[in-house]
């Protein structure tokens, strides 16, 4: 047999196991899409498969019934790009001064961050701390107190040491360039993977999150997205327990359709985002996992 009949056969062979692993991840987001729009009992009786038997859209209506959901939606979004936009802020340029060799105190400021990285205050405390700071209640409190992250540095400091070579940094000085004016003239223009790795890491964390909503937020103009969700869905399971009867047949029904369709609006933004950033959190992934 031939070297290249082999090839193919190899290339054959690692193609259809590619494909089946795209097939274990997609049909299941695929599923939960179809889901939504199709009848509770059509899915218990295994009628679902590729495409809805019969289209149904009560769940997104009793979903979007509710007036706070746009406000929630809105909050997420802002919540988001904002404290997205902080912790880039703040992780990026802490990466890049641990990468320096001139650092003064360097390992004393590695042990500061890493630390908090195995050893956590704990809950309780952290909320005197947030409370200290009259965070408490306020749209700062979900993007401020959290938004430094020890892993992210990591992975920015491993990206500076690794891509941006030191002659770079001799030949900027030779011109008269500073460290602060290196920084943004020349480190951050050629930093577009890490940036975008770190924060796609920080949108998710950030779209997703609930439960600092849950502990320091009581005001409900400022309550993000997956805390409303919760709140609806356990409070279809508190009507449902109490209900009786084809009654109960339909608030279960409906409270099915509501989880599927919470899904679906709740994971879409990020699903669309996720593909164009795709390629630099490949790459993010290969920065973390580099030995220094």
């Amino acid at each position: 047999m031939s070297e290249a009949h082999n090839d193919i056969i190899t290339n054959v062979i690692f193609n259809a196991i590619a494909l089946m692993i795209i097939i274990l991840i997609v049909y299941p987001l695929w599923f939960i899409i179809i889901a939504s729009f199709s009848n509770p009992a059509d899915i218990a009786n295994g009628e679902i498969w590729f495409w809805p038997k019969n289209w149904d859209l009560n769940g997104y209506r009793e979903l979007f019934k509710q007036r706070q959901i746009w406000l929630s939606y809105a909050n997420t979004i802002i919540y988001t790009l904002v404290g997205t936009f902080i912790a880039l802020a703040v992780n990026i340029p802490a990466g890049y001064a641990m990468s320096r060799k001139d650092l003064y105190g360097k390992k004393w400021i590695n042990i500061f961050y890493l630390i908090p990285m195995f050893v956590s205050g704990g809950l309780i405390p952290t909320y005197f701390v947030v409370k200290g700071f009259g965070l408490l209640d306020s749209f700062w409190v979900m993007v401020l107190p959290f938004s430094v992250s020890t892993y992210n540095i990591i992975v920015a400091r491993t990206f500076f040491r690794s891509s941006l070579p030191e002659s770079l940094w001799d030949a900027a000085q030779i011109d008269g360039c500073g460290t602060i004016r290196f920084f943004f003239q020349f480190a951050l223009p050629l930093s577009k993977s890490v940036l975008a790795v770190i924060g796609l890491w920080t949108a998710v964390g950030l779209w997703n999150s609930w439960f600092n909503a849950l502990i320091y937020l009581n005001n409900e103009n400022l309550m993000p997205l997956q805390l409303l969700l919760r709140r609806i869905l356990i409070s279809n399971q508190s009507l449902l327990g109490a209900a009786t009867g084809s009654m109960a047949q339909e608030l279960r029904k409906l409270s099915d359709m509501m989880k599927y369709a919470a899904i679906v609006i709740s994971t879409l933004p990020i699903m669309c985002l996720y593909p164009f950033l795709q390629k630099y959190f490949n790459k993010g992934v290969m920065i973390g996992a580099i030995k220094e």
